[in-house]
């Protein structure tokens, strides 16, 4: 959110111009003790927003480097690709690229593709409170991950633009266990750890998937029921759907329609993923957890969190992503990659948490230093609450 005077975000940038709020609606888990969520309900934004350089900023080795930043929010996504791609001058960085849009970029004259190994995961929420299947045995859950071919979800469904996961902890972020590796897909292994639970005749599978993930969705649906013999209902969620889903699953008190919701998620930092990623899904206040509190899991996260040693804080973490994988408490995707369109004449690194800019700089040809007028840098734009354009909602990219 940024609404009011700099220093904006980490401190190169001052706001001059415009404004760009967060609306949210709290949403209660319960009342004793008091825990409860705070979900996006709408995004408020000028058509511009301007940053200008934080001459006082302490860090110069690090920036700016740009005297000016031009958001661009009067704009689709599609409308900021385009110009960035076939124009120069109208469009310098545009973020969260579709994997399907990848090779526009890669074939445009003006832009390059940038890849970031991106803190975000791609996966299944298991309803492990459904009453009529047996999503609570931890063999079903296994049969699951063994059934989906992940390396095809990774080729076919995000144009291998994503990495493996093991369970929750990306392998380049603190706390992911040394020896991890990915449930390997294996659907006579899957097929016999269901054949001893058992599935109820005539009861299909619940698949439910924003519809931006639809072909994501359909991957996974084949899969199980190639290697599990179960027909797939699969449930695709409209943009204009999404909060109201999000709220009956965060405050659990509606029995949730589905039995497998695919989504995507993300973390801010690289240190303890547990704190953001782990705790959302399967703590007791984890407002994406849907099932039994897992006490099991509680112990481990306040061991973490009341933690004051470092390499302890992350043997902890490594401690509680095995033990998420071994329950197979979620059925474990892939990791996306973050994908930006950027003009050929700009320098930009992106970071594998958040949308920084302040290293990022121009070379002599670029537009704003060959041009007479002296325009200024444009900026991303940021996603559109009419529009959903965040990687979690599955659907394409912001723009500078």
């Amino acid at each position: 959110m940024i609404d009011a005077a700099g220093p904006w975000g980490t401190g190169p940038f001052t706001l001059t111009e415009g404004y760009s709020s967060i609306n949210t609606r709290i949403a209660i888990m319960k009342t004793d003790p008091f825990t409860s969520a705070g979900l996006i309900e709408s995004e408020d934004r000028s058509a511009r927003l301007v940053l200008e350089a934080n001459q006082s900023h302490w860090n110069h080795e690090r920036g700016p480097r740009l005297h000016r930043v031009v958001f661009r929010n009067d704009l689709t996504p599609a409308q900021a690709l385009e110009l960035c791609i076939s124009t120069e001058g109208e469009m310098d960085i545009v973020t969260e690229v579709s994997p399907a849009d990848a090779a526009r970029v890669l074939h445009s004259p003006y832009a390059k593709l940038v890849e970031c190994d991106a803190n975000r995961v791609l996966v299944g929420i298991l309803n492990r409170s459904q009453a009529d299947v047996p999503l609570s045995d931890k063999r079903v859950r296994q049969a699951l991950n063994l059934a989906v071919d992940c390396q095809k979800v990774i080729e076919q469904g995000l144009g291998g633009y994503a990495n493996p996961i093991c369970a929750l902890t990306p392998s380049w972020c603190g706390g992911f266990p040394a020896d991890a590796k990915p449930y390997p897909h294996d659907p006579g292994q899957a097929k016999q750890l269901l054949d001893e639970v058992g599935w109820p005749s005539g009861r299909n599978l619940r698949l439910a998937a924003p519809a931006p993930f639809a072909g994501i969705a359909q991957l996974v649906a084949d899969d199980i029921k190639a290697a599990l013999g179960l027909d797939v209902d699969l449930m695709l969620v409209p943009p204009e759907k999404m909060l109201a889903g999000a709220r009956a699953l965060a405050e659990k008190k509606l029995s949730l329609p589905w039995d497998l919701l695919i989504t995507g998620w993300f973390d801010l930092s690289s240190e303890a993923p547990p704190a953001a990623v782990h705790r959302e899904f399967f703590g007791s206040d984890g407002a994406f957890r849907a099932g039994p509190e897992l006490p099991v899991f509680d112990k481990l996260y306040t061991e973490m969190a009341t933690q004051l040693d470092g390499s302890q804080l992350v043997q902890t973490a490594e401690q509680i992503d095995r033990y998420v994988f071994e329950e197979a408490l979620a059925l474990f995707l892939c990791a996306p990659k973050a994908l930006y369109a950027v003009n050929k004449h700009v320098s930009f690194g992106p970071y594998r948490t958040t949308f920084e800019l302040a290293e990022a700089e121009v070379d002599d040809e670029h537009w704003s230093r060959t041009k007479k007028d002296g325009q200024a840098f444009l900026g991303a734009q940021s996603p559109s609450a009419s529009e959903p354009t965040s990687f979690v909602s599955g659907s394409s990219g912001n723009a500078c």
